[in-house]
């Protein structure tokens, strides 16, 4: 099947590498791949051990332009965000479209973006949410799909006594609760990093110096090396209450860390699998703390709950299992 995905976008974040790695195991899986969008240096790198084709596109008139090129022969275009289903609508007419929904709220914030929007529902041939939070948020009819991630071998080397959050330092990820459970824990000898780059950087960074932890705190901003944080890191966490369903949740237990998170947005499909969840109240620092404290003591606790995580992982959030499902929609539509 010939499969052309669309974003309109310059960037390396979430949904990026979402369709880089779908892109990726749909090739793997005999498909004829193309991929326009996404900040071109960072999306050949997660491509290039694939046969996926992938071309630029940063804003409207380039994604249009692209599109219209490379739809051409393809059996089904897939879009990703609104302003990709816009150019995909409007490019790509006679060639099924199906869209992925990535957050949990309507399509369009602005008035133009709902107008927008309305266009586009008459263009969707099926829809696909990454998250049953964010098909209820939606309001639309959605198929769910989880995303999957590579599978990480097991490993038997010693983590260290680093707690680990790896996000986008804006205000909807809420960081500073991350930096409040720590100081409120502060278990001996451990320290929090936080790879990402952001907004909140400079106010996340004094309010390290206020709480007092600022000297046990390392801001490592833009990372390549997550997996390989991941690997040595003692405990992942997670503060945000709105992912809609949290890659970088999905990579840590594929690593087999264990992860505190929020019990909100799509944090208890992924993480609530366990037995052992450690899932505190959207914003309550105190109660993330508390937990924090209770898995750095114990190291036991810490192997157990991250080796369950990562057989959660490979069983219910794999690749091939996100290609397959994905597959079943593209063939009810070509029905």
């Amino acid at each position: 099947m010939r499969v052309l995905h669309v974003i309109r976008s310059d960037g390396f974040a979430g949904v990026e590498r979402h369709v880089a790695t779908l892109a990726g195991g749909q090739a793997a899986s005999g498909h004829d791949v193309a991929v326009v969008g996404g900040d071109p240096r960072r999306m050949r790198g997660a491509l290039a051990q694939t046969t996926v084709r992938l071309e630029s596109a940063a804003t409207l008139p380039e994604t249009v332009g692209r599109v219209r090129r490379y739809a051409r022969g393809a059996e089904v275009v897939h879009a990703h965000m609104t302003a990709a289903e816009f150019a995909a609508s409007i490019a790509s007419l006679g060639t099924p479209m199906v869209v992925t929904r990535h957050f949990a709220r309507p399509r369009g914030s602005t008035a133009p973006g709902r107008l927008a929007g309305r266009f586009i529902s008459r263009r969707i041939a099926a829809q696909i949410a990454i998250s049953h939070y964010v098909a209820g948020a939606v309001g639309e009819r959605s198929t769910v799909v989880h995303s999957g991630v590579p599978d990480q071998p097991r490993s038997s080397e010693a983590r260290n006594s680093t707690i680990l959050v790896a996000q986008r330092l804006q205000p909807e990820k809420e960081t500073e609760v991350a930096l409040r459970a720590f100081a409120h824990s502060l278990p001996p000898g451990w320290r929090l990093q936080i790879a990402g780059e952001g907004g909140e950087a400079e106010r996340l960074r004094t309010l390290a110096i206020d709480l007092g932890v600022a000297d046990s705190v390392d801001f490592l901003g833009q990372r390549a090396d997550v997996n390989d944080l991941m690997r040595r890191a003692g405990v992942f966490l997670s503060p945000c209450r709105v992912e809609g369903l949290g890659m970088a949740v999905l990579e840590a237990m594929s690593h087999g860390l264990p992860v505190v998170a929020s019990d909100s947005g799509a944090h208890p499909e992924t993480v609530g699998l366990s037995s052992r969840s450690s899932l505190f109240a959207p914003g309550d620092w105190r109660q993330a703390g508390d937990l924090l404290s209770q898995l750095c003591l114990d190291e036991e606790e810490r192997v157990s709950y991250g080796a369950e995580l990562q057989t959660i992982q490979r069983s219910t959030f794999s690749i091939d299992s996100q290609v397959a499902q994905t597959d079943r929609v593209y063939q009810e539509v070509l029905r």
